[in-house]
């Protein structure tokens, strides 16, 4: 009994490989537990209207990517200045902002003062310090790359509120940054969630990215900001406060 069992479960291996075999060169075969050797990938950004053919109509205009949960914080490594800095933002939007600017999703500050944590924004101080001009000179470079992609279409190359978007007439309003009289932080605020007829970029740019463009929105407005003379002293008035806020066109 115990040999014919033996026979019995090795014809049983044998015919089950032989099963999984395929005729077709570029066929794996029969896979039996394919979950063992392949990740259940999960895929976001698929589009599951099409998958292999198979066309799912419903499926088409449903938004598959999801976005993290809420309160959810990103790892950004172990250098505790980059982590500071790409902490949740601490300000909230202003009550009126879910309507204004399609802010659903977040907690919006209950003062009746709409523009309470704006003003509040004022107090805050970009993180990154421009300590020496290679330093400056990244920072300005990376800015200009980021202005490039995020607002140069509306701002302008040169900061004056005449970018494509603009002179093509299909949009108006654009702040006039070379003359912006905001703090840096109402600069970062605006940004961050918006201003006027400025939609948010906090889903398009993380808050080292905003600092960033914050330092090299400076410059239009004082061309010697970030600047250092032959001692390697900084060649600006640090922190000089301009006029008042979003002088538009």
């Amino acid at each position: 009994m115990k040999v014919k069992f033996k026979a019995f479960a090795q014809f049983s291996v044998v015919a089950l490989l032989a099963a999984a075999c395929s005729s077709d060169p570029d066929s794996a075969g029969l896979e039996y537990m394919p979950d063992m050797y392949r990740s259940p990938a999960v895929e976001p950004y698929v589009d599951y209207g099409e998958v292999r053919g198979q066309i799912n109509d419903e499926m088409k205009m449903r938004r598959s990517a999801m976005v993290p949960p809420r309160y959810a914080i990103p790892y950004w490594g172990t250098d505790s200045a980059t982590v500071h800095t790409l902490l949740p933002y601490h300000r909230m939007p202003g009550r009126l902002f879910a309507e204004t600017h399609g802010l659903y999703q977040y907690d919006l500050s209950s003062n009746e003062d709409a523009d309470y944590e704006y003003k509040m924004a004022a107090a805050d101080v970009n993180p990154i310090k421009l300590t020496s001009k290679e330093v400056a000179d990244k920072v300005f470079a990376d800015g200009k790359a980021l202005y490039q992609v995020n607002c140069n279409h509306c701002h302008g190359e040169k900061g004056d509120g005449e970018g494509p978007m603009v002179k093509s007439g299909a949009y108006t309003g654009a702040a006039v940054l070379s003359g912006l009289a905001i703090q840096e932080g109402q600069m970062f605020y605006s940004i961050y969630y918006g201003k006027g007829m400025m939609g948010s970029h906090a889903s398009l740019l993380n808050k080292k990215e905003i600092w960033t463009l914050v330092h090299y929105v400076r410059k239009f407005q004082d061309a010697k900001y970030g600047t250092f003379d032959a001692n390697g002293a900084p060649a600006w008035g640090a922190n000089a406060a301009v006029a008042d806020t979003t002088a538009k066109k």
